[in-house]
């Protein structure tokens, strides 16, 4: 244990200095919270939004599921200076317990002059126009009190790309967001390396879960480099089951020698003419008590 928690601190040091291609902490005109589930207010996922804009702003946000099949939506009013707390288990509706996706929360038109009643009006639905002042930033986390966590959910700054400008922000589908400018543009190859550390027994001890979120289909089998923690390599394959979101177990991936218990997997998506993908790893680690999130860095 003592092994791998240096070992996780030098890994988190390293995403920190190496993802400066992700945007994090900026104000944009949207942003993107990759990884999102609830089982009730005791275990659900809790987003903080804070409005830099010159006035009042709608923020509109859908939820996808892990295959981008737009699920439910809404629309808050943001005054100038304003933080809204954003708890998913609240918000969600009836039916989404357990359901993974991730959330888009996009400003409407620039309302700097208008009021939080006519914010979230079907008229204000609509990316805006560059330039906007139109500026928000937000940061998320997962609560889980039996575990007695808080697991921090890195959160995709923007600008967000639209495939149209006149995008309708409350009918958001599959193939409506085609960028995200805080994530690896896939317009050039790249390549990235996503962290684990596992015990050998699923499901109990140490477990790793890597997230890879992006706005193109992913879905299928890709061949891999995986390396141990001594630089020793053996190519494997692992499955994303899911076109945008997936969320797997490294512990499972078929081949994976036995003493591969810690170190990290390079693996290069698809390439394509628009589209951002983002990875993390989840590391629930006994020696920290709590889990830990490692962004995956990329060339």
């Amino acid at each position: 244990m003592k092994k791998f928690a240096m070992a996780a601190v030098a890994a988190a040091a390293l995403s920190a200095g190496v993802a400066q291609a992700y945007t994090v902490g900026t104000f944009s005109n949207g942003l993107v919270v990759p990884n999102v589930i609830h089982n009730g207010d005791a275990d659900t996922t809790a987003v903080g939004i804070i409005n830099q804009s010159a006035g009042t702003v709608g923020v509109f946000w859908t939820f996808f599921d892990a295959n981008s099949n737009h699920v439910t939506d809404g629309c808050f009013a943001m005054t100038a200076k304003d933080y809204e707390p954003f708890i998913w288990s609240q918000q969600s509706g009836t039916g989404l317990a357990g359901t993974r996706g991730y959330l888009v929360f996009a400003v409407g038109a620039n309302t700097a002059a208008g009021s939080a009643a006519a914010a979230c009006a079907p008229s204000n639905a609509v990316v805006p126009a560059a330039g906007s002042t139109g500026l928000i930033s937000g940061n998320a986390f997962h609560v889980n009190a039996a575990a007695q966590d808080v697991a921090f959910v890195p959160v995709i700054d923007g600008n967000l790309t639209f495939s149209a400008p006149s995008t309708d922000l409350t009918n958001l589908g599959p193939d409506s967001l085609v960028g995200v400018a805080g994530a690896r543009s896939l317009t050039t190859p790249a390549t990235f390396s996503m962290r684990y550390a596992v015990d050998g027994t699923l499901n109990a001890g140490l477990e790793t879960r890597i997230v890879v979120w992006s706005t193109g289909d992913q879905k299928g089998t890709h061949t891999v480099n995986m390396y141990d923690a001594a630089q020793n390599r053996k190519s494997v394959n692992f499955a994303l089951a899911e076109s945008e979101l997936s969320f797997f177990n490294p512990e499972t991936i078929p081949g994976r020698p036995a003493n591969f218990t810690d170190g990290f997997i390079e693996w290069t998506p698809t390439f394509a003419s628009t589209g951002a993908a983002f990875t993390y790893s989840l590391i629930t680690a006994p020696a920290f008590g709590a889990t830990q999130s490692v962004l995956g860095s990329h060339n």
